[in-house]
């Protein structure tokens, strides 16, 4: 399998280490946040703009630090599949992307500082717990992505949070429309989550995690992702037809294609190389199923103002 597996160098190798598949989940939740802010009057872009890159630093780091604790654990060999086993294949020195991971919380820790004097220094509180999570992630002493709670943590921080916080630094309120509209957003990046662990799930095995995946086995995890894709799209569907919404937001079916493709990759092939296009949809799913959303909700402001 091993000459299999590109090796990238240069900046491609660094680009690679920040994973930058999952990188829309940082970004599509917090401009759905931004646009679900727009009945409540102009929107501050430079805000807009430090919310989106605190977001996307932080996530660089919680890869990197996903990159560094999983060497020194051992689970990562020069026969990884994806993204991970960088420091085993290019020989890169694991303290410095640690110091990296370490150097982009900094950077993001100064993007919140001028946040809360903007806003609410309530948000630091918030702010320093979403870090936290993102290190206790695959660091510290007992790790959440060795435990069944991943999906949860990961869609609550990265799909809730990021909707709510980026929503209400242009507010200064959180509103029941916005907590509803951020489920989706929570129901997808777990499913980043649950593809990951579907892919790793042997290998996990062997380093001793308990992911979801592990505990119910392959298929019944496979059904869980299917739910989170169907429950999605669904509630969309309920709000449009009970909550207000308008129909402008079901754009969101003009992604569909892509989580049905991500499930029928894992339904028909179980080696990690060949499932890694399910990877790729999975992610593509949670972006353009939040754009579409914040499209189609800047439409019908427009339509109905």
């Amino acid at each position: 399998m091993h000459d299999t597996i590109k090796v990238e160098t240069g900046w491609r190798m660094w680009w690679q280490l920040t994973r930058p598949h999952t990188l829309t989940a940082a970004f599509a939740p917090v401009f759905l946040g931004t646009m679900l802010a727009l009945p409540f009057g102009n929107l501050d872009f430079l805000l807009f703009a430090a919310m989106l890159l605190a977001s996307v630093f932080i996530q660089m780091a919680t890869n990197m630090f996903n990159e560094y604790y999983d060497f020194k654990r051992g689970l990562d060999t020069e026969d990884s599949v994806g993204i991970g086993g960088t420091i085993v294949r290019n020989k890169v020195n694991p303290k410095t992307i640690l110091n990296l991971a370490l150097c982009l919380y900094g950077v993001s820790v100064l993007l919140g500082i001028y946040i809360c004097m903007q806003t609410s220094w309530w948000l630091a509180a918030v702010g320093l717990i979403s870090m936290a999570i993102g290190y206790f992630y695959t660091g510290g002493p007992y790790p959440i992505a060795y435990t069944p709670l991943g999906e949860l943590f990961s869609g609550v921080v990265m799909g809730m949070l990021l909707v709510l916080i980026a929503f209400y630094i242009q507010t200064g309120t959180v509103s029941e429309r916005a907590v509803l509209l951020s489920i989706p957003s929570v129901l997808l990046v777990a499913a980043i989550m649950m593809a990951n662990n579907i892919r790793d799930l042997e290998g996990d095995k062997l380093g001793g995690r308990k992911t979801l995946a592990i505990l119910l086995g392959r298929a019944n995890a496979i059904r869980i992702q299917t739910g989170f894709f169907v429950l999605a799209f669904a509630w969309i569907f309920a709000l449009v037809l009970f909550g207000g919404l308008t129909p402008w937001s079901l754009l969101v079916i003009l992604c569909v294609k892509k989580p049905i493709s991500a499930i029928k990759i894992f339904k028909k092939f179980e080696l990690p190389l060949q499932v890694m296009p399910a990877m790729k949809y999975t992610a593509q799913t949670n972006t353009f199923f939040c754009l579409l959303l914040a499209i189609g909700l800047l439409i019908g402001h427009l339509t109905t103002n």
